[in-house]
């Protein structure tokens, strides 16, 4: 899998414009070259560090000056499996004990060792279905094929279906490769998922973090009303229109839990704008359950202190909370 070819650029657009539609395809592209490299005002958020080269550097300078940049580096790659347990009132008895396999953020051309070892921890692991919330890519714009080469070597180590979604490091023209890769891009649709004779049903949404393409009305509407359906969003700035669209599970990365946290696993930023409760680990809002991932990878600068890189396993069970 590691060996075959990546599409030339024109192939991946011919192919991108048969999956979306030509004037999707020309909407989404037209977004990218507009936006991509922008630091400042686009998006969500205000302040966007992954654009700011400048801030990269003094950030890693002042690790050096420290003593501390290596000791980062080497937490970066101490990927831990976590567990989390997903009570579900509705959830069909064929589906108690499902397990979901969840990878985040993998930034994969910036975090090697992190991703040698998420594929020997996946490789080990048993669960049903796996799910990737985006952020494939470290940088946000310019060649795809390192981090798509880096996803390829991973992919290796995952098996049965594998469904995902793009994040705000991401672009669109990635889609074929993935797809090719075996797995499935959710671009604000939805899929059923069946197990002896009964139904849930998986949705994901575009990047609604820096593109704010987004649409969850569209994935959401082929769902049949009384059915469990869980959600695949990058961010989970978009919690409230979640949880008010009828998702029963929200699955997201990219706060990397604040991947430079103060002792104690308190960030000192999560560029995202949500409550700082939903920025790592399991939540509720209204009805909801959510889980925002930590991430496998890391971003701007590949260290961590006071976070552990995860991959996570969610384990369905039918009931009430306790």
């Amino acid at each position: 899998m590691t060996t075959r070819r990546l599409f030339d650029r024109d192939e991946a657009l011919r192919r991108l414009e048969t999956r979306l539609g030509p004037l999707h395809a020309q909407l989404r592209l037209g977004m990218e070259r507009e936006h991509e490299a922008q630091a400042f005002g686009q998006g969500l958020s205000f302040l966007h560090l992954e654009n700011l080269p400048l801030m990269q550097a003094m950030i890693e300078i002042a690790l050096r000056v420290t003593g501390t940049y290596w000791r980062g580096r080497a937490n970066a790659g101490k990927v831990q499996v976590r567990r989390n347990i997903v009570r579900l009132a509705n959830l069909p008895s064929a589906f108690d004990g499902f397990t979901v396999l969840h990878l985040s953020d993998l930034h994969a051309d910036l975090s090697g060792p992190a991703m040698q070892r998420a594929a020997e921890l996946a490789h080990g692991l048993d669960y049903d279905l796996c799910v990737l919330t985006g952020d494939y890519r470290g940088r946000t714009h310019g060649d795809c094929g390192p981090c798509l080469e880096g996803v390829a070597r991973l992919r290796e180590s995952l098996r049965g279906d594998i469904y995902a979604v793009l994040g705000n490091h991401d672009s669109i023209t990635m889609v074929p490769d993935l797809e090719a890769l075996g797995i499935r891009m959710l671009l604000n649709e939805c899929v059923a998922i069946g197990r002896g004779g009964a139904l849930i049903y998986l949705a994901g949404i575009d990047d609604a973090h820096f593109y704010r393409a987004d649409n969850i009305e569209k994935a959401a509407a082929d769902i049949p009303r009384g059915f469990v359906s869980v959600l695949l969003s990058h961010t989970p700035e978009i919690y409230r229109q979640a949880a008010h669209a009828g998702f029963d599970l929200m699955l997201s990365g990219h706060t990397h839990g604040g991947q430079i946290c103060l002792p104690g696993g308190i960030p000192i930023l999560l560029e995202a704008d949500l409550p700082r409760a939903l920025g790592a680990g399991a939540w509720r809002h209204a009805g909801m359950a959510g889980y925002t991932s930590v991430g496998a990878g890391s971003s701007v600068v590949p260290v961590r202190f006071n976070n552990r890189p995860e991959i996570t396993l969610h384990q369905l069970v039918r009931g009430a909370l306790q």
